[in-house]
């Protein structure tokens, strides 16, 4: 669920090169109750007591979904454990064949469960490492939060916004430590353009832009590694609780299973997979992270790629989005994200003395002519972005008790933008949003629900 862009990185090329090769495909963990409105699946009981975890303490770690990102995140994991000081403790997916691959990968006395409300249960776990199919991250995080675990959710924070406000709350009610899985926020050339902003030297900053472009003969999502596979049978895991909360339930599909981000009920397609990785950093970077005032957003499909794939059913989402989002300080945010073409965006910040030219691996300050306060200067050789440093940034703040790189405070912000986003698309609306009361209005000033499961057809 992540990786490159319209500036390519080797780490992204390296992660790609891993799923494809990866025998293993997409994660998923379920089951279902309506959490619009209500946290953590009814719950009425208080949050287990927080665990402590010393500076020393060796931190037990849980993986819920071990499809090819929960097997990423253990491969990973596993590799840095000894200087992360952890213990892989227990696996957990619906999935037969994926639960026995994730344990036999762990190794050791690795526990595995069916059930991740079992998983919960074990007092050796104090974190969990969640990569679930996307109707299942808020529900699957706040289920870990009640239960005094710390969180790495990836990306995005939920599939409806109704339910990230309830794990927003949910993170601040238990005061556990929660990363959203966007690993360019411990990118340093994300925080280095932030601290460019924040100490003047681009004046008053009036537009940033981002892209996330990729581009796939067959149709995004159905090539490898995202293939059906001879094990993929409904036998094989519990399809009525993988489905969750989703409204327009199925028969098993193995397409449905393994190719879950080309449809509706499951992912908001490049809103939800590809532009969560470039939307948090760039809201990172404006230096103060604001919940946006105005979202507008397009999206098409224009070359209906999944007819080169035979037996590949059409999409539900777009091929290609656009948005843009309006927030309180005037600042504007302009995002593309598609799968029919790869070339993206420059990555750039815009003042009004001064813009941000973020590379690969630098950041470059060129000052606008109507200033001479300003000087050019360009910081080179930043190490680019890798999950693994996500990951530590993680278990460092965990230790000390810190706020990490992707904070819940920047996940909702990015995630109102993104769930906006999808609402104006798919209900053809400016939507306006006010922090205070959570409310959406359109154009004419007329509230409007936010969309959840059950709102639209394909839900």
């Amino acid at each position: 669920m992540n990786q490159s862009t319209g500036i390519t990185s080797a780490r992204g090329a390296t992660r790609r090169e891993f799923l494809k090769k990866s025998t293993l495909a997409g994660a998923a963990l379920a089951a279902s109750r309506n959490l619009f409105k209500t946290p953590v699946y009814g719950q009425t009981q208080a949050p287990a007591p927080p665990s402590v975890v010393g500076a020393n303490s060796r931190i037990g770690v849980g993986y819920v979904g071990v499809g090819l990102q929960g097997t990423l995140h253990i491969s990973l994991q596993k590799e840095h454990a000894k200087e992360n000081n952890i213990a892989q403790v227990s696996v957990c997916d619906l999935s037969a064949f994926r639960l026995a691959a994730a344990k036999e990968l762990v190794g050791g006395n690795c526990k595995a469960e069916a059930n991740f409300e079992k998983l919960l249960e074990d007092k050796d776990i104090d974190a969990v490492t969640i990569s679930t199919v996307d109707q299942w991250h808020a529900g699957a995080a706040m289920a870990a939060l009640q239960a005094g675990k710390h969180v790495y959710l990836e990306k995005p924070m939920a599939r409806y916004l109704g339910e990230a406000f309830a794990l927003y709350d949910t993170v601040k009610k238990t005061g556990k430590v929660f990363q959203i899985g966007s690993q360019a926020c411990s990118d340093a050339k994300w925080t280095k353009a932030r601290d460019f902003v924040k100490a003047g030297k681009v004046g008053k900053l009036v537009l940033g832009q981002e892209s996330y472009m990729r581009n796939s003969k067959g149709g995004e999502w159905n090539e490898p590694p995202y293939v059906m596979a001879a094990w993929m049978k409904a036998e094989d895991l519990d399809w009525l609780k993988w489905q969750g909360q989703v409204h327009d339930k199925v028969p098993y599909n193995a397409e449905r299973y393994v190719r879950w981000r080309k449809f509706y009920p499951y992912c908001a397609g490049p809103l939800g997979d590809l532009c969560p990785h470039r939307m948090h950093p760039l809201m990172l970077a404006t230096g103060n992270p604001e919940f946006p005032s105005r979202v507008v957003c397009l999206g098409q499909n224009p070359v209906d790629a999944d007819k080169n794939t035979p037996g590949a059913a059409e999409r539900d989402c777009p091929e290609d989005v656009q948005l843009v989002a309006e927030f309180p300080s005037g600042v504007a945010l302009l995002m593309i994200s598609g799968t029919v073409n790869q070339l993206g965006l420059p990555s750039v910040m815009r003042g009004h003395l001064g813009t941000l030219v973020i590379g690969a691996n630098s950041v470059k300050l060129d000052p606008e002519t109507i200033t001479d306060d300003i000087d050019p200067e360009t910081i080179s050789n930043i190490p680019i972005e890798a999950i693994e440093a996500h990951e530590k940034n993680w278990f460092d703040c965990i230790r000390a008790n810190s706020v990490p790189n992707a904070s819940a405070d920047l996940a909702i912000r990015v995630q109102t933008v993104l769930s906006l986003a999808e609402m104006s698309n798919r209900l053809n609306m400016m939507c306006l949003f006010d922090e205070k009361t959570r409310k959406i209005t359109n154009g004419e000033g007329k509230e409007v629900a936010a969309i959840t499961y059950g709102t639209l057809p394909k839900s």
